[in-house]
């Protein structure tokens, strides 16, 4: 029997990996411009988007899109509504269709950048594009880069609209951060899509795969570069390297780290799906790499995480990145106490707009941002404050995600628009940034809003919905969905205090589980049934 399976393998693979090598860059029949030096990955030979026949769904219009996408009410913030559908009427404007002959397999929502598809950016705008995807199947953007998939697993971080990837394989800029798993789970537990989780399984897998094989030191820890990590110019390597296309001969904690989350997230798809030889390895990978990170990259003194120097000496640059161990459990719990600290701290991240990308004492940081020079990104706040809800700092990630999100409010009063990043030191754009930016710059008006300010976060795993209140207005979405059908309208009642019991309608037309939770964490479960539910 194992013969035979290695025999239908290695059949997949003869039809499957040459016609990854005559991809378009411009031909269909582009053939490498360099030996093929492929190792086969056999998990890609189950990845059926290298081969999958081309989509060009397009959406409606925006005001078919206003009848069918979640409709929040926040009573007498008319201005927090409109700049909600303002991000969804600038996103729906971003969706493209795949050129002839790209190799991509379906239309997708662009980063509003360049005209390329950029890795990252797709990973967070999906986070809250799920939201819309009862309107448009806006989780199919990552798609195009599971198409482009090379033999051995390898995935371009950068891939122009012709479908060629902007970099070779091994260039240290060429790949990453590696989150499209996050991005797909929290697609997953919001519907429950089995056979999406069964079809990407196997694609996220050999991508991590091919990071471990072509991105580790001897010691097993991670290495990246400025462009690989997302954030180009942070001041990280040591004097005498390039700061975005060279890897420092470091050891880049936020890929360590990040490769720990996305392990852990491939253990529950994996268990989920019983393919239990694909993640064997997994629980052995976070324990060595959560062992070195602990032991190595923590400074006692500091009460920070910091990258590493090939003389195993620690940076001094204290930046967002460190808390990608949010996501993780690195840290016990006093150390993480002592690095979620910083976060409050005028004098590091906690700036007039939170949160500063690079701490503010670091002499490279700059008043409007200058990219990651302190610059306040949409992601890497969704980062945080995510991570702190999940580790039970929900007042400090409130306080955080108001703070940023109405500073995003204040620039879209002044210029009726979004921006890929923001200044730390006023409610301003960031240094030269990019105007009409949905793009990534949805999160602060739709997944935020919806997640971390009205406090509704779904897993329909359990059937289960937390509903965290903090507001004291009067507040609700209708249209909200769970599931393949679920639809909820929820309506919270105003409040006098936080310590008062929130009063909360439900309609819905499938049954869940409820958690409403107030004040300094009072909470109580209630079996929510279809129909009308009072609390």
């Amino acid at each position: 029997m194992k013969k035979a399976i290695l025999t239908l393998t290695a059949s997949l693979f003869a039809v499957l990996a040459p016609a990854q090598n005559l991809i378009s860059s411009g031909s269909p029949l582009y053939k490498l411009p360099y030996k093929n030096t492929y190792v086969m990955q056999t998990l890609v030979a189950e990845n059926t988007f290298r081969t999958a026949k081309v989509e060009k769904p397009k959406p409606g219009t925006f005001e078919q899109a206003r009848k069918v996408l979640p409709s929040p009410y926040w009573e007498g913030h008319p201005k927090e509504i409109e700049m909600y559908w303002k991000a969804w009427q600038i996103g729906l404007k971003n969706v493209c269709q795949p050129l002839d002959d790209s190799g991509f397999v379906t239309s997708y929502i662009s980063p509003a950048y360049n005209g390329n598809i950029f890795m990252w950016d797709d990973a967070f705008i999906t986070m809250f594009c799920r939201y819309g995807d009862r309107f448009f199947p806006f989780q199919k953007t990552l798609d195009n880069f599971y198409a482009k998939q090379h033999p051995d697993g390898f995935i371009c971080r950068e891939i122009r609209a012709d479908g060629s990837d902007c970099f070779g394989r091994y260039d240290p800029t060429s790949t990453g951060p590696n989150l499209l798993p996050w991005s797909e789970w929290l697609y997953y537990t919001q519907f429950g899509d089995d056979n999406r989780l069964n079809k990407v399984f196997p694609v996220l897998a050999a991508y991590y795969k091919w990071l471990k094989l072509n991105r580790t030191w001897r010691n097993g820890t991670y290495w990246s570069s400025g462009w690989g990590t997302g954030m180009d110019n942070m001041p990280r390597v040591p004097e005498g390297y390039n700061t975005i296309y060279s890897n420092g001969h470091m050891i880049w904690l936020d890929a360590c780290l990040q490769q720990i989350m996305v392990a852990n997230i491939l253990l529950k798809m994996g268990f989920y799906l019983e393919r239990w030889q694909e993640i064997e390895e997994f629980e052995d990978d976070i324990k060595n790499l959560s062992a070195y990170i602990n032991k190595n990259m923590w400074s006692e003194r500091d009460g920070f995480l910091y990258d590493q120097y090939a003389n195993d000496s620690l940076s001094a640059t204290q930046g967002i990145y460190a808390y990608w161990a949010l996501h993780t459990d690195v840290l016990p719990k006093q150390r993480l106490d002592r690095l979620v600290e910083h976060l409050d701290d005028t004098c590091k991240f906690n700036r007039p707009h939170r949160v500063a990308s690079l701490a503010a004492d670091n002499p490279k940081y700059k008043a409007n941002g200058r990219y990651w020079e302190g610059g306040v990104w949409p992601g890497t706040n969704y980062m945080v404050v995510s991570g702190l809800v999940e580790k039970g700092y929900r007042r400090l990630a409130h306080d955080i995600v108001m703070n940023h999100y109405n500073n995003v409010l204040k620039v879209y009063r002044k210029t009726g628009t979004f921006w890929e990043y923001y200044a730390p030191e006023d409610a301003a754009p960031g240094f030269m940034a990019r105007k009409d930016f949905v793009g990534w710059t949805g999160l602060p008006p739709i997944a935020d809003l919806i997640e971390y300010i009205f406090g509704i976060r779904a897993d329909i795993q359990d059937s289960h919905v937390t509903l965290d209140v903090q507001l004291l207005d009067a507040y609700g979405i209708d249209r909200y969905p769970l599931g393949a059908d679920g639809n909820i309208s929820f309506k919270v009642a105003k409040r006098s205090s936080v310590n008062e019991k929130p009063k909360v309608t439900i309609n819905t037309n499938i049954p869940f589980k409820l958690t409403l939770i107030w004040g300094d964490g009072e909470s109580v479960e209630k079996e929510i049934k279809v129909g009308q539910n009072a609390i």
